[in-house]
């Protein structure tokens, strides 16, 4: 009866906000690195606060951005299934606030602690949608319409709540690097975008609900692959 007390009392989101054993508080600055390509892994982390992207560079130099995580998502989750190596870089894009976690502290929470198992496994399942979701996208949609969809999820669009505001300001270069097109295009698209009233600049990007029905329902201002 008493672990099924502190099973009950258990809060994922505070445990995950305080120094514990295995446990870590990090405070990351902009631009800083939280860990680079062929560092050891060992750790996992989860962000407080502000957002990091996630770099993988070719052995010929060739940078590409792979995700963008924001407060309430994981990342290095790979040490967790046998990676004893980073694959990626990830780097602070605002000032960020981080719980790093050791593989053994958090193998040993998510065996004693249901509540945590099925928020990580809750997030795991997510991820794994949106990179199945995202190599559809690639491989059937225009790089306009790719654009689109990216600008939809950085403004949280789908989830609970009105969208937000694109913070921090993420680059034309960046948002070209994701979606795997130039840097010319996006800014030919995102003044496209602009001027159909699909999104607005007021020192960040915001993105408007049109942008969303363009999507969905294969509006010719966003167009296919022929």
């Amino acid at each position: 009866m008493a672990n099924n007390t502190n099973h009950a009392a258990f809060d994922p989101k505070a445990f995950l906000a305080v120094v514990g054993e295995g446990k870590t508080i990090l405070e990351f600055h902009k631009d800083q690195v939280v860990f680079a390509q062929g560092d050891a892994a060992d750790t996992v982390f989860y962000i407080q606060s502000g957002r990091v992207k996630v770099v993988v560079i070719s052995e010929q130099g060739k940078e590409a951005v792979v995700g963008i995580f924001g407060p309430g998502q994981f990342f290095g989750e790979g040490c967790m299934n046998g990676h004893s190596v980073r694959i990626a870089t990830t780097t602070a894009m605002e000032d960020c606030l981080v719980t790093g976690i050791t593989k053994a502290a958090m193998l040993a929470t998510l065996h004693d602690q249901p509540k945590f198992s099925e928020m990580f496994m809750a997030y795991l399942l997510t991820r794994n949608s949106r990179i199945e979701e995202d190599l559809i996208d690639q491989l059937f949609n225009s790089s306009e319409k790719r654009l689109a969809r990216l600008l939809l999820l950085l403004a949280n669009f789908g989830k609970e709540g009105s969208p937000q505001p694109i913070t921090p300001n993420i680059s034309q270069e960046t948002l070209a690097e994701m979606i795997g097109t130039t840097r010319s295009r996006v800014s030919f698209f995102m003044n496209k975008f602009r001027k159909l009233g699909f999104i607005s600049y007021n020192g960040k990007i915001e993105v408007n609900s049109s942008l969303l029905n363009a999507v969905l329902y294969d509006k010719p201002e966003i167009k296919r692959e022929p």
